[in-house]
């Protein structure tokens, strides 16, 4: 459902039920102020036809699924506004035909309480309306505040993730710099053993130098 629809629905009953009241005090009403409420109830028309449009606008906008639910509706709420107009010329008419008010004053009174009751039931349709349109935004408010709370909840988790490998990168590159002092400790080592197997090879060659040259000196004298 659409929130801009609804809005729009919301305005247009609110209206309705508003042009029905109006409708209903202008019939008791006579002469420059039946013409002032007239006049205020034909504005009233014209805003009603605008949201009607505007409801229409934005349900053929939406998908055919939504849509097609969405105009069901708004064929109501045309038959609905054309009702009011038709409520609208028949107080206007007679408020023109002031000439047989008198004959025609226990018909009018008649039509005025048939047409109050028709109001009367307008107004209760509108309400109604009204009331479900306000539910279903308060079930949209309460989806939108579970979805912002199940976004808070990933974002922290997600959050939590990112300290964990931070943490783990640290530590590994703790570890590649252990191993790489190792790595020089175990090079240097190395080099010590080299240079002390040269060394100690170096002796043991001058020994026997030494041995055979003692032999020499030994065996020729």
């Amino acid at each position: 459902m659409s929130e801009v629809f609804e809005g729009y629905e919301r305005q247009y009953c609110e209206q309705s039920a508003n042009l029905s009241r109006q409708c209903t005090a202008a019939s008791a009403l006579d002469g420059e102020q039946k013409k002032q409420k007239l006049s205020d109830i034909k504005a009233g028309l014209d805003d009603a036809d605008t949201l009607i449009q505007k409801m229409d606008l934005e349900a053929r906008s939406l998908q055919p699924s939504v849509k097609a639910a969405l105009l069901a509706k708004l064929r109501e709420y045309k038959t609905d506004l054309s009702n009011l107009k038709s409520e609208v010329k028949r107080v206007t008419s007679a408020s023109v035909n002031l000439t047989a008010r008198d004959d025609l004053l226990e018909s009018g009174r008649a039509d005025t309480l048939a047409a109050s009751n028709d109001q009367k039931g307008r107004l209760l349709m509108s309400t109604e309306r009204l009331n479900q349109s306000s539910d279903r935004i308060k079930e949209s408010r309460k989806t939108m505040l579970e979805t912002e709370d199940l976004g808070e909840f990933i974002l922290r988790d997600l959050h939590q993730q990112r300290e964990s490998l931070l943490h783990a990168h640290k530590t590994i590159h703790g570890v590649d710099d252990n191993i790489s002092k190792s790595k020089k400790i175990l090079s240097a080592m190395s080099r010590r053993m080299s240079r002390n197997k040269w060394i100690v090879s170096s002796l043991m060659t001058a020994l026997v130098l030494a041995i055979l040259i003692i032999l020499y000196f030994k065996l020729t004298h």
